[in-house]
Order: structure tokens, then C-alpha cells, then sequence
């Protein structure tokens, strides 16, 4: 087991399966060293999606923990891609928040992801970021 499994573990979170893709596209492109994603969203187990436009039916703090299950999906696919997760560092996330027009939150919600990925990985979670309000998000 991987130091990054082993520390979610001792969490005790499981990562989900990947989803499936939903379109015309692979879920990862391997390019020399360097991993590229597809989009993730807040999917459960299940397969069940939140939804839900923060400031209007969620709440920041909803949306925070929204923004922590869509980074276990991308730890999911990173492992799906690489196979262990240790073999990972974190560079850049683009978080998008489907949120009302003055919703002007978007870095504390996209830090659910961030704080996930740094609480899991350490220093190799670190990473830049952006993080955007959308109008609307599947």
C-alpha cells in the first residue's frame, strides 16, 4: 500500500471506483512524466452527483465537501492512470463552482479539494490553483 493510501486509510476514506467518461474523450492522457485529468465532478459511489448552484440551494460549506469528494475522484483516476499514487505530485487544479452571479467564494470552496489533496499527499499535494464561478455546470 502507498504512503497516500495508507494515509487515507488511516482517514478512513476508500476511494471510489472512477466514473465513467461522459462523452467523446479519454478520462487521462499520459504525456512523458506528466499526467493530464478530464474534469471530475462530486460524484458518490453510487454513481449519485451533487448538484446544485452555491448561494442558491448549497451552502459554502456544502460546497466545500462537494469540492473534497470531486478530489477523491481525481485520486481515483490518478491511480487508475498511474497505479500508485506516491508516484504523483500535484501542479495545478482548476476548480469550477457552479455558483449565483455574486457568489465571490469560489477559493474557500475549491479548498475542499486542495486541503484534501495536501492532507493526503503533504508537500506533494501542494499546488497552484485557479478557481472560477461557472453560470452553469453538468
Amino acid at each position: 500500500m502507498s504512503a497516500v493510501e495508507d494515509k487515507l486509510a488511516k482517514l478512513g476514506i476508500t476511494l471510489p471506483e472512477p466514473g465513467p467518461v461522459g462523452g467523446n474523450y479519454v478520462p487521462y492522457r499520459i504525456d512523458g512524466s506528466t499526467l493530464y485529468m478530464a474534469g471530475q465532478g462530486p460524484r458518490h459511489p453510487d454513481g449519485r452527483m451533487e448538484t446544485g448552484k452555491v448561494g442558491q440551494d448549497v451552502t459554502t460549506e456544502e460546497a466545500y465537501e462537494h469540492a473534497k469528494l470531486t478530489g477523491l475522484n481525481l485520486l481515483a483516476q490518478a491511480k487508475a492512470a498511474v497505479g500508485d499514487l506516491d508516484r504523483l505530485s500535484a501542479v495545478k487544479l482548476l476548480g469550477m463552482v457552479n455558483a449565483v452571479p455574486d457568489f465571490k467564494q469560489q477559493p474557500q470552496v475549491i479548498n475542499g479539494c486542495s486541503d484534501l489533496f495536501v492532507e493526503v499527499m503533504g508537500e506533494k499535494g501542494q499546488h497552484a490553483r485557479s478557481a472560477v464561478g461557472m453560470g452553469s455546470l453538468p
